[in-house]
């Protein structure tokens, strides 16, 4: 469970950076791009992410 918490945290940080650059207009190319609510939805999901990667690292590993 370690390892899942680690890799579906860091798809859920990276998902979120990519949603935070498209919201805020800094990535283009997309319907995302400019919209207020893939910002937030980013930011969102970036803050899981990082929350599921800090409970994977941490979690002593198991037997």
């Amino acid at each position: 469970m370690r390892t899942l918490s680690l890799v579906v945290g860091g798809i859920a940080i990276l998902a979120g950076v990519v949603w935070i650059l498209q919201g805020s207009g800094v990535l283009p190319g997309s319907f995302m791009t400019g919209q207020r609510m893939w910002l937030i939805i980013g930011i969102v999901v970036a803050i899981i992410g990082l929350a599921l990667a800090y409970n994977g690292m941490r979690r002593p590993a198991s037997r």
